[in-house]
């Protein structure tokens, strides 16, 4: 129950991909409920926000998947993080993707971020329902979003 007494909603499940669609180090844009989400993977884990960048629109899912870059000292840079935040392709902004928060300014802009998971083709097709069942077979993994 929510704090208004209706009953949670369960989030909605969307196949977007197939794992193999999404290269590592590489993004997809998908439509799902009337929205534009970049799925991002990473070194095989699948990320999810919004596509579009809160500063001037441009579409994420275009930007450069960059390392995090840190300086203690001048002249000093350490990576980390590689592959975890995208630049945003028109002027530069970085947002991490597991957060959807700005490195220019993370306590005011950030971007929606989504959970998103892998699972076996045949655990989609069971559900609380029956009907008619039609032998099928289902040997790929598929990318699935919830919203």
């Amino acid at each position: 129950m929510t704090a208004t007494g209706r009953p949670k909603r369960e989030p909605a499940r969307h196949v977007v991909a197939r794992v193999d669609e999404i290269a590592e180090g590489k993004s997809k844009l998908v439509h799902v409920e009337g929205r534009d989400i970049a799925i991002f993977n990473v070194k095989g884990e699948f990320l999810a926000i919004a596509n579009r960048c809160p500063h001037e629109g441009a579409d994420l899912c275009k930007g450069n998947v960059v390392p995090l870059i840190e300086s203690d000292d001048p002249g000093v840079v350490k990576l980390s993080r590689h592959g975890e935040l995208v630049r945003c392709p028109w002027h530069g902004w970085e947002f991490d993707l597991r957060t959807g928060k700005s490195w220019c300014d993370p306590a005011r802009t950030r971007v929606k971020s989504f959970d998103v998971a892998v699972e076996q083709g045949k655990r989609l097709v069971e559900g609380p329902y029956q009907t008619e069942v039609y032998k099928i077979s289902v040997d790929e993994e598929y990318v699935v979003l919830e919203l």
